[in-house]
């Protein structure tokens, strides 16, 4: 039986934890891996945003708006598989990230994700890559309190209207920009910021829309975090800069904890500048 450490210190079974609720326990690694992307098909979480809204001020969108725009930075998780995609979280979240994804494209992220939301309710905790409106109903039924894509999916962004997610599109050019936007998103995704031009795309596309919230994605390091709220936007995702291939491949966790507390330094820093320069 896998254990993993809890927020509190304490040592929680997976199997005594998914048995719990209506999450199939880790039995195995097969048994695991067996969770597909279409987590619809094997089992569905209860509807715990519901939880959420209650318990913070505003919507729950607001909220996680808000961490976002005070962090900086927005960790996105990609894992092999769930027990590894929650120790790898457990280790971001103890470094000081505030605000984190799991992808889609990891096998059993919805039971990791439920876990991580019961183990860790003050976190902003979402889902990354969603395609698709069953996977957006079925994220927030775990819990998720926001949902990226690297496009506009208008259905989704229809589905979350009442604020009980944040919902982020993703958008590439001025027109895509503007459009998600239109649509009603609080905040757009530029994606794939480094193909683009990287730190001088987000200051050109700001200067057109400066009221328009942007977040800066794709290939992005920490030592450049800076350089990308300097120039408007008001996070950027990290991915391997926290989440580093070798450390996931090796189970470094340690690793992934330091880099994890030199990121939510830097994002807040660049966030007191800029904020300190506008007082």
């Amino acid at each position: 039986m896998m254990a993993v450490a809890s927020s509190g210190g304490s040592i929680w079974p997976l199997n005594l934890f998914f048995s719990s609720s209506k999450i199939k326990p880790f039995l195995t690694k097969a048994s695991v891996h067996n969770y597909s992307k279409r987590f619809s098909s094997h089992v569905r979480c209860k509807n715990s945003y519901k939880n959420s809204v209650a318990v913070y001020p505003g919507t729950v969108a607001d909220r996680v708006l808000m961490d976002i725009q005070n962090s900086g930075i927005i960790a996105c998780l990609r894992a092999q598989s769930a027990e590894m995609a929650i120790e790898a979280a457990q280790a971001a979240l103890s470094g000081g990230i505030s605000v984190l994804e799991i992808t889609m494209s990891t096998p059993g992220v919805f039971e990791a994700l439920q876990f991580l939301v019961h183990e860790y309710p003050s976190a902003s905790l979402g889902v990354g890559t969603v395609l698709d409106r069953e996977d957006a109903k079925d994220a927030l039924k775990c819990g998720a309190k926001f949902l990226m894509s690297p496009a506009m999916v208008k259905e989704i962004l229809d589905d979350v209207a009442e604020g009980q997610a944040l919902y982020i599109p993703g958008a590439m050019t001025p027109t895509e920009i503007l459009l998600a936007s239109t649509a009603g998103a609080k905040i757009v995704k530029v994606y794939p910021v480094s193909a683009l031009g990287g730190v001088q795309y987000i200051a050109a596309v700001k200067k057109p829309f400066p009221n328009i919230k942007m977040i800066a994605s794709q290939g992005i390091t920490i030592d450049s975090v800076g350089q990308y709220i300097g120039q408007g936007a008001s996070s950027v995702v990290l991915s391997d800069a926290i989440f580093e291939k070798n450390a996931m491949d090796e189970k470094y966790f340690d690793r992934i904890n330091q880099l994890a507390r030199s990121a939510a330094f830097t994002g807040s820093q660049a966030v007191r500048k800029i904020r300190d320069n506008m007082s």
